[in-house]
């Protein structure tokens, strides 16, 4: 009988535990090794070969889109089947991770069980590449969409303008001719909502877009948009990147109420 290795990456240590827990009392695994985050995720990759590795996206360090686009350099022919397993509905997000390989997108919560089931199948079957799986289409949060641009975009979650980002955001498509008074009243109401200053918010913002464009995400930002709106050397202002990602939450909800 087989014996697999895995390799699972995430930042939640109930998740990792409980999963290694079952996957290790099942006979056809031998090994099952964990990654907190994707750099620590890679340094494995580089010192042993794994059969499976399954990746949460949203991590910190190196967030899980990145470890899909450097697995195969550094892996090369011995790369292990991938499988996110993710909170995040995001339809482009899972376009996004089968194109770089990603044999499945599994939505959290999953029982140790039915991931076992998968791993097992797609390992002794030669399986189509790429398909979020059926119980993955719930419905989708405000909370959910806002992290999927983030993420996208190359925003680490544990930086505050990640925070202040997504709270500008809400209260934006909750009133949008607030992105006229951006530094009246966004600014100091993201400010009053942390318990920190106007000008403290607008530096993070501000270091929050430069981290995404210093990570080289742009061509993710473009193809969640669905067209180019910025190149390398074009980095949006806070304004813009706040309206942006406001307005396709807005057309994206007037659709949904249309449909």
């Amino acid at each position: 009988m087989a014996k697999y290795r895995i390799l699972l990456v995430d930042d939640d240590p109930a998740f990792t535990s409980g999963m290694r827990g079952f996957l290790l009392s099942q006979d056809q695994i031998a090994e099952v090794d964990v990654a907190q985050d994707g750099r620590e995720a890679l340094q494995k990759l580089r010192d042993k070969q794994y059969d499976v590795c399954t990746l949460d996206l949203i991590m910190p360090n190196v967030d899980g889109l990145s470890v899909l686009e450097q697995v195969n350099a550094v892996c090369g022919a011995h790369a292990p089947a991938l499988v996110v397993i993710s909170a995040l509905r995001n339809e482009v997000m899972v376009r996004r991770c089968c194109a770089l390989g990603a044999r499945y997108y599994m939505v959290k919560p999953i029982e140790p069980d039915m991931l076992y089931s998968r791993l097992i199948q797609m390992l002794n079957t030669e399986t189509q590449r790429g398909g979020i799986l059926p119980y993955a289409a719930a419905p989708k949060s405000f909370e959910e969409k806002v992290t999927a641009v983030f993420l996208t975009a190359g925003i680490p979650a544990h930086i505050k303008g990640y925070h202040y980002l997504r709270e500008g955001i809400k209260m934006v498509v909750q009133n949008p001719d607030m992105i006229n008074r951006i530094t009246k009243e966004l600014y100091p109401g993201i400010a009053k909502h942390f318990s920190t200053s106007a000008s403290k918010v607008e530096r993070a913002i501000r270091h929050a877009i430069e981290v995404a464009w210093t990570r080289g995400k742009i061509e993710n930002l473009n193809a969640l948009f669905g067209y180019n709106i910025y190149g390398k050397n074009d980095k949006p202002t806070n304004g813009e990147f706040i309206a942006l990602v406001a307005d396709k939450l807005l057309m994206e909800e007037q659709k949904k109420r249309a449909g």
